[in-house]
């Protein structure tokens, strides 16, 4: 028995939020699942400046680590608990004593409401039979206990039917809904490794919550999608439209193997379509390009150029019919505000593909107006210059007007 055994009671900050049914949770594990990735190790100080940053994005939950996979993570998470304030903090365990206990202790320092634990085994059957050497009795059980265990120092517990999708649909349906009976109030239905597609986790989610809504009208259906075959956003999506009210994902899509459902996509999708989804979050999206860019920091990481929402090329224009379109109305080529997502505004990269209009833009932007023949004539110079190097900068575009005023004056001498 823990020394410290004492069953929580009150109102938890999970249920505060999940009071308005079209809220959907935002629950970050950058510092945990994203930290399992190679070369994605965190120190205790890198996670409090993360956790920093997610609490300054609005980031309802924050799975700090997972306590009992070592000494230093159990004090990293202890660290962040104490000095961050705000979101609800969190702690992965795997369904024993030993691991909840650890999380007990890691999350200490928060405010009993702000606590979580959040518990999972493996329920598909390669899962049972290859790692866990279980039968279906024997994981169900020890899921209804740890669960039990866990709700006896939590009142915020979560659970994950790890690798749900390759689960027996009713098997799955039975460790769920057993796991609500022992007190889990989120029921996480992970696509740990990439599996699903949107239209199966749109169907098993409104499967799963008709059958045990029933009994549990409260409990929380929340998505942790993997991005094995590039849908970890999509299939993240497909599970809010299929009823869950929590989406679990990384800045940056940082994760085991090819990552996880990118927090940055979802919450931007989430807003910018909220006409097809009909739900909300709490986030700040001001944050998003400084939480992206503190974690390539930290972790001494890049993102690609055209990276969605984050990315430097993600609000970048060089074709020709782009500017043009750009230069009339912004909404001709952008779904959402630059400033909406953290960057001060977008940006024309003059190249090849640029048209006349927009060099015409930058050149009377840098005081260097151009119209005419002499803007023909420069448009030609900054054609064949762009071929030879890339991209044209102020300074090789104040050269090139140079060269043709230059000319110009030459054939005026001797007409």
């Amino acid at each position: 028995m823990h020394p410290d055994k004492v069953r929580v009671s009150g109102v938890s900050r999970t249920e505060q939020i999940a009071a308005d049914p079209n809220r959907v949770i935002v629950f970050d594990t950058t510092m945990r699942d994203g930290e399992q990735a190679p070369g994605f190790s965190m120190s205790a100080q890198a996670k409090v400046k993360m956790a920093q940053v997610l609490r300054d994005l609005g980031v309802d939950i924050i799975e700090a680590g997972f306590a009992a996979a070592s000494p230093g993570d159990e004090d990293c998470i202890r660290r962040v608990a104490g000095e961050v304030e705000g979101p609800i903090f969190c702690s992965l365990s795997r369904a024993n004593e030993k691991d909840i206990d650890a999380t007990f202790r890691a999350l200490a320092p928060a405010p009993k409401s702000h606590r979580r634990c959040h518990t999972f085994i493996g329920t598909s059957p390669i899962h049972r039979s290859a790692k866990l050497k279980m039968s279906t009795n024997e994981v169900l059980s020890t899921a209804v206990r740890s669960v039990e265990y866990a709700r006896s120092l939590f009142d915020d517990v979560e659970f994950s039917a790890e690798d749900a999708f390759r689960t027996e649909p009713e098997f799955l349906a039975d460790v769920l809904e057993a796991a609500a009976d022992a007190g889990a109030r989120t029921l996480n239905v992970p696509d740990t490794v990439g599996y699903a597609t949107p239209e199966e986790v749109r169907e098993t989610y409104r499967a799963l919550a008709a059958r045990i809504k029933k009994r549990h009208p409260h409990v929380i259906f929340s998505a942790h999608c993997h991005d094995d075959l590039g849908m970890a956003v999509a299939n993240s999506l497909a599970a809010v439209e299929g009823g869950a009210r929590q989406i679990e994902g990384a800045i940056n899509g940082i994760g085991e193997r090819a990552g996880n459902c990118s927090i940055e996509e979802v919450i931007m999708a989430l807003k910018v379509r909220e006409d097809r989804y009909g739900v909300t979050t709490g986030a700040d999206s001001r944050h998003l390009v400084r939480a992206s860019k503190i974690l390539c920091e930290i972790t001494e990481t890049v993102i690609a150029r055209n990276k969605s929402v984050v990315g430097i090329n993600a609000f970048a224009h060089e074709a020709g019919i782009h500017q043009h379109g750009m230069l009339a109305d912004s909404r001709t080529y952008e779904i959402m505000r630059p400033q909406d997502v953290g960057f001060e505004g977008s940006w024309f990269v003059l190249g090849k593909h640029s048209g006349r209009h927009a060099i015409a833009k930058r050149a009377e932007t840098i005081g260097r107006p151009i119209e005419g023949e002499r803007l023909a004539a420069v448009v030609a110079g900054f054609k064949s210059r762009a071929d030879q190097i890339g991209e044209i900068n102020d300074a090789e575009l104040i050269a090139i007007i140079d060269r043709v005023d230059g000319v110009s004056e030459i054939v005026a001498q001797y007409a």
